[in-house]
């Protein structure tokens, strides 16, 4: 039902309960029963208030029923009330409550079950990859799941910004710029002279051909970068080997068709003072402590469930990760963004607990719940029947550019946010490659697709955006226009919940609903006002397939 229903079936229960036992004011509940059958929503506030108010349940719930039932405004909603079993009262809806959800969708279009916007802010942080390789596919699902999150969070009227987090400092950025330099030298990753921490991929040989050619790179948020083409000067090649792969990864995005609003560099941590500065301030508010020539951070003194305490500074020098991303946290909380999401791969489990005692220890009044986290696990890619492991051209991985290459960029987004974050996921390329019921993304936009088809060929004089859906009455049109009313609330649940996979769920039952109605029952009829009326049922139905896969960065063909 319609989130206004809602709100009017409880604004009904309540005056009831207030006629029937004044004293009390239950939290009253709707939910749609298991089983069709037994209604379209069901409640329990009989069962709820029976023991408090010395009433037999069943008895209170007629009570209840006839008493809602003699409510002025209450017939135009509900058709029938009934009590079942030990005191629940399950309500089937008029065919007029199920019809408005059509006008609905037609004054709404595109942002049908939005809410109003406000002046929340919300950060989200996602995809976060080291510029030292092309993205892989653990940060595809990042991107998709972020993504979604961030276009869920614009439904319910949030202002949302996507930021990128760059890892540009470390022993990684080290590594990256040493194997350069061998490659740029001619040494190859089989000979024992490469370094033994060094990227063996094809994209470094690439790197020192350009490096050696005075080439110029510009990540998409940067300055222009031309090689210098000394392969004595190591921090030369840092420079241009860091803007080479931020312009690859940035080719990634785009190829993903996601755009960033903010990039933030680690770097800029350092140089700026912030690091510094927050390490200072956890030393002056005493949850710091020398030992063993290292600095550490009293983590299990500040309430975050870390399990022991984590050390800062080591002893031979430099700090250790987790540092520099209390510091970046700081920075995210006084640019005004009170909520802040990180997605990020499972194994930064530990992070969390360490980050947030650092925020906690700096004592500025930040939730000890900030930042949130998504953590999902990582994907395993099928092919054949077999696992796809590595990547030509990353030389250890399967890389977000060689899916796309393979499935297409909607296939990509579709499958990589269709599952809980924290289930693993096997990617079946031959299955996303199918034109089959199995495969989500085929089976839903071929709905779509099926229906404009239908609007083509169906041509009606009458106005099918305003045909009267009044002869809406078959047992399958109703399951349809059910599912469409549900669609708002999906949107606010799976929010609140950062579970863009809701979304996935949704839109293949709102395909199986379609097939099911149009299978069963005929568009082109004689009578023209049904058959007005089931195209207008039909268009509606495109509309919302439409804005579920945008939320999900799918397109929705209107021919396949």
């Amino acid at each position: 039902m319609l989130p206004e229903q809602h709100a009017q079936l409880i604004a009904l229960l309540h005056a009831v309960v207030q006629t029937l036992v004044p004293d009390l004011s239950p939290d009253i509940t709707l939910e749609r029963p298991k089983v069709a059958a037994h209604g379209d929503v069901a409640c329990n506030v009989a069962m709820q208030l029976a023991r408090t108010a010395r009433r037999n349940p069943r008895e209170l719930a007629q009570a209840i029923v006839d008493g809602l039932l003699a409510q002025p405004g209450a017939q135009a909603l509900v058709a029938q009330a009934e009590v079942a079993g030990p005191g629940f009262i399950n309500f089937r809806l008029s065919a007029a409550a199920h019809q408005a959800v059509l006008e609905a969708i037609r004054t709404q279009g595109e942002h049908y079950g939005w809410q109003p916007a406000g002046d929340r802010q919300i950060l989200v942080e996602f995809v976060s990859a080291n510029p030292t390789g092309p993205l892989h596919v653990g940060h595809a699902r990042q991107a998709a799941l972020g993504d979604s999150i961030c276009r869920l969070f614009t439904t319910q009227g949030a202002r949302v910004t996507r930021e990128f987090y760059y890892n540009d400092a470390g022993n990684q950025i080290h590594n990256l710029a040493i194997s350069v330099q061998a490659r740029g030298r001619g040494i190859t990753p089989d000979d024992p002279a490469f370094p033994a921490d060094g990227y063996k991929g094809d994209y470094i040989q690439d790197i020192a051909a350009d490096y050696l050619a005075h080439a110029t790179v510009q990540a998409s948020d940067g300055e222009p970068i031309q090689a210098a083409g000394d392969l004595d000067d190591l921090e030369a090649i840092r420079r241009f080997s860091v803007a080479y792969l931020r312009r690859e990864q940035d080719l990634d995005l785009q190829a993903f068709d996601l755009k960033f609003d903010n990039y933030y560099l680690e770097s800029s941590l350092y140089s700026s003072g912030r690091v510094e500065r927050t390490v200072q301030a956890l030393i002056a508010a005493g949850y710091t402590y020398e030992k063993d020539g290292a600095l550490w951070l009293r983590t299990t003194d500040l309430g975050t469930g870390d399990d022991k305490d984590r050390v800062m500074r080591k002893s031979e020098g430099g700090y250790t990760y987790f540092v520099p991303d209390v510091a970046y946290h700081v920075a995210k909380w006084e640019r005004g963004f009170h909520t802040a999401i990180n997605i990020q791969g499972s194994d930064h489990h530990g992070t969390v607990a360490r980050v947030r005692a650092g925020l906690q220890g700096l004592k500025l009044g930040i939730p000890a719940d900030y930042p949130a986290y998504v953590l999902h696990k990582m994907v395993r890619v099928m092919r054949d029947g077999a696992e796809v492991k590595i990547s030509k051209r990353a030389g250890s991985y399967v890389t977000l550019r060689d899916l796309i290459d393979w499935v297409g960029r909607d296939a990509v987004r579709f499958f990589l946010a269709q599952r809980r974050a924290d289930s693993e996921f096997t990617f079946d390329i031959d299955l996303a490659l199918s034109h089959s019921e199995e495969n989500p993304v085929y089976y839903i936009q071929y709905a779509h697709a099926r229906i404009h088809s239908v609007l083509r060929q169906h041509e009606t004089t009458l106005d099918i955006a305003t045909a009267d859906p009044a002869p809406l009455t078959a047992p399958t049109e109703i399951a349809l226009m059910q599912r469409l009313a549900e669609y708002p609330s999906m949107l606010t649940q799976a929010a609140h919940e950062l579970a863009p996979h809701q979304v996935a769920f949704w839109l293949r039952d709102c395909a199986a609903d379609f097939h099911a109605w149009y299978n069963s029952e005929r568009i082109r009829v004689d009578d023209d006002h049904l058959s007005a009326a089931r195209l207008r049922l039909a268009q509606a139905t495109a509309q919302v397939i439409a804005n579920g896969l945008s939320l999900l960065g799918v397109s929705a063909p209107d021919r396949m």
